[in-house]
């Protein structure tokens, strides 16, 4: 759970997930969403796979990013119990 708080630390991250909120992106159409070099863009999609926050599957020639959405269903069911 560790890789998963240092994923969701960074706002360059938590803006990526915004971004995949809408569709599947390869990370050339991420990067285009930033004014950041696209390695840079590349170390953060990795961070966010790391903590599988992301998955990806090869399209052609491009891999394209995912939210995981059973990931975000567990975070949110844990803060849940802790609440209670």
């Amino acid at each position: 759970m560790n890789a998963l708080f240092k994923a969701l630390n960074d706002p360059t991250r938590r803006e990526i997930l915004e971004i995949l909120k809408e569709r599947d992106l390869n990370a050339g159409e991420v990067a285009a969403h930033f004014n950041i070099s696209k390695p840079s863009i590349s170390h953060h999609l990795d961070i966010l796979k790391q903590a599988d926050l992301v998955t990806s599957h090869k399209k052609g020639q491009f891999v394209l990013y995912a939210i995981n959405t059973t990931v975000m269903d567990e975070i949110l069911s844990w803060i849940i119990t802790l609440k209670s």
